[in-house]
């Protein structure tokens, strides 16, 4: 899947790798930021991999969903805004790819990997779009479900990701509130409006709700990135949070949540009732409402820009040549 970085030292006996990793445990007790070039367990950099790479597709991937309304956004004002977003989300992609590349990936591979379907990206960009509420709603609850996965990201013990997460988090927070501005629009407007908006968070809830992954207990990779400050908070407890905040901005947008069971406790947490969870497991098996049509354009995009890759490879090329002949002179 990657090839390991060329300045991480190599794997020593057992003894001496148990060292080092006590050592680097230390390290993130300490709070210290880990850098490329320090030591890292093979555990550590294959889970950073993993985790860095999903994101970076989930971010290529999420702009489909949003980039088939740009040219039926409802006003110029609408669609020079859409357009701005979905070029941030590449721009994130490229971070995170970039951030990848840090622990030894190569980014070919990882997109390789990808397009062939043997790397996960989020859920919830295998829904469709079916009105302009739709895009009301992933600004509003999807972008806010990821600024609540990602701050803690800020923190996240290893230097280049966290670093990346601090630009992509002001800008996400900026589409957040992009999204609910649409949703107010909408409910302020007419009836048949406040009925889309109402309409486009029912089909949303559920799905934005399994963004932050399984339950706690079923959660497999959770123990070791907590204990080595990936990972901040559980599952559960952003699930938790996320709702918390959400369900009085609902309120106020005069909203009523598609979750019949959902009630407030005593502490004043929202508690909501039972997520379908064979639903969130058939997604991420390749068989939720757009997986196939997601990847086939992606496997198009790919395609028709291997010329831009090819060249730019042939320039790089080229330039490299002849700061050898000049060098050689």
């Amino acid at each position: 899947m990657y090839t390991q970085a060329l300045n991480s030292p190599e794997e020593g006996s057992h003894a001496e790798d148990a060292v080092r990793a006590s050592r680097f445990q230390a390290r993130i007790d300490a709070e210290e930021r880990i850098e490329p070039n320090a030591w890292m367990p093979a555990a550590y950099r294959k889970t950073l991999v993993r985790q860095i790479s999903q994101h970076a597709h989930s971010e290529i991937v999420g702009m489909l969903p949003e980039g088939n309304w740009i040219t039926r956004a409802p006003s110029l004002r609408r669609k020079a805004a859409l357009l701005a977003k979905v070029q941030d989300e590449c721009g994130h992609g490229l971070y995170l790819y970039a951030a990848a590349e840090t622990l030894g990936a190569s980014r070919e591979e990882l997109v390789d990997a990808m397009l062939a379907g043997k790397a996960k990206y989020s859920s919830i960009f295998n829904y469709p779009t079916l009105t302009w509420a739709d895009i009301g709603v992933i600004g509003w609850l999807v972008d806010g479900a990821a600024i609540m996965n990602q701050i803690p990201l800020c923190r996240c013990s290893y230097g280049p990701y966290a670093r990346a997460m601090i630009r992509v988090c002001k800008e996400e927070s900026f589409h957040q509130r992009q999204g609910y501005e649409i949703m107010l629009t909408l409910c302020r407007g007419t009836a048949e409006q406040k009925a889309m908006a109402q309409e486009a968070l029912n089909r949303w809830w559920w799905p934005v709700l399994m963004m932050f992954g399984p339950p706690d207990q079923a959660s497999q990779h959770s123990d070791a990135s907590t204990k080595w400050k990936i990972k901040r908070f559980s599952n559960d407890e952003l699930r938790q949070k996320f709702i918390d905040a959400t369900v009085p901005q609902a309120q106020y947008l005069g909203l009523t949540m598609p979750d019949p069971e959902m009630k407030q406790d005593e502490q004043g947490h929202w508690r909501h009732g039972p997520i379908d969870w064979n639903e969130f497991k058939q997604v991420l098996a390749g068989n939720g409402p757009c997986n196939r049509d997601r990847l086939a354009a992606r496997r198009k995009a790919h395609a028709d820009g291997a010329w831009v890759r090819d060249a730019a490879a042939a320039y790089a090329e080229k330039r490299a040549r002849r700061q050898m002949a000049q060098a050689a002179e």
